[in-house]
């Protein structure tokens, strides 16, 4: 087996799949290459539009390059010959994600500053340690979400060692998470009836799809949608922290449990539910 390989599926933000599907497009039309000592592969994605922001030697003589368009970035690479473009995910022997590295060396960290201060006026649901919280993680997330309802699960012994974390839902998914979220923001006692509506996940279906949302829950709805866009979250759940230096970090889908830890600002702490083994 060669020390490096690329896996079936490609990575899975859009811009990568973009990619992909102008080289379907454009490389099998007479497209002519740009002036420059780049690839030709490489022009034909500037010639649609793409920039090059930076290349960088990669493994096993593969040469990577940093590309953007529309303020979304993506790492491929080019074969030695320069002929062949590589889309997706390179693992070496050892199984580690070798793009996954590139990207978090060279793609440019986003700057989500201002957009934690309006997430810190939202109108988040608090549970775990309200008085005296040793850390705080916000989640965005719909109560229809499966992966939701996991990290959910995964963080109660976090919250049972200090942790407060602020639920900002949003809904999307299914025609009861509008009712749903609208329950929690707008209940007497919200973290009761968050917890209630989590610990029943996917129960009470039909009731809650006939339910209306009142005009005031759906403001803080959108408003919650528009917070979502502006962390770039595609999807839920996604997390928002601020570490002890003050940077903002941000983590899209279920994190590994091994990340809690770095996520919390708290010591690794004991995970029963078997449901969760997969992300160990």
């Amino acid at each position: 087996m060669s020390k490096t390989y690329a896996a079936r599926h490609l990575s899975a933000g859009k811009f990568s799949l973009g990619i992909t599907a102008l080289l379907c497009l454009t490389l099998a039309g007479a497209v002519h290459a740009a002036p420059t000592d780049y690839p030709n592969v490489i022009n034909t994605l500037i010639s649609k539009g793409i920039k090059v922001e930076k290349s960088f030697p990669a493994t096993s003589g593969l040469k990577g390059w940093l590309l953007a368009s529309g303020g979304e970035y993506s790492i491929v690479f080019t074969t030695a010959d320069g002929k062949t473009l590589v889309s997706g995910d390179l693992f070496n022997e050892q199984g580690q994600n070798l793009t996954a590295g590139y990207a978090e060396k060279f793609i440019p960290k986003p700057d989500f500053s201002a957009a934690f201060i309006d997430l810190e006026k939202a109108d988040f649901i608090p549970e775990g340690e309200l008085k005296d919280p040793k850390s705080i993680v916000y989640v965005v997330f719909d109560p229809n979400c499966p992966y939701c309802h996991l990290i959910w699960t995964a963080l109660q012994s976090y919250e049972k060692a200090g942790l407060q974390v602020r639920w900002v839902p949003v809904a999307y998914l299914r025609p009861s998470s509008g009712a749903k979220a609208a329950a929690m923001l707008t209940a007497k006692d919200r973290t009761a009836e968050l917890r209630n509506i989590m610990q029943g996940f996917r129960k009470n279906e039909a009731k809650f799809a006939k339910a209306e949302v009142s005009k005031e829950a759906q403001v803080l709805l959108d408003r919650h949608a528009e917070l979502m866009r502006a962390f770039k979250f595609s999807g839920t759940p996604g997390v928002v922290w601020k570490d002890k230096s003050g940077t903002v970090s941000t983590k899209h889908g279920m994190p590994r449990l091994s990340d809690l830890p770095t996520i919390t600002g708290l010591p690794e702490q004991p995970q029963t539910d078997p449901r969760l083994a997969q992300f160990r």
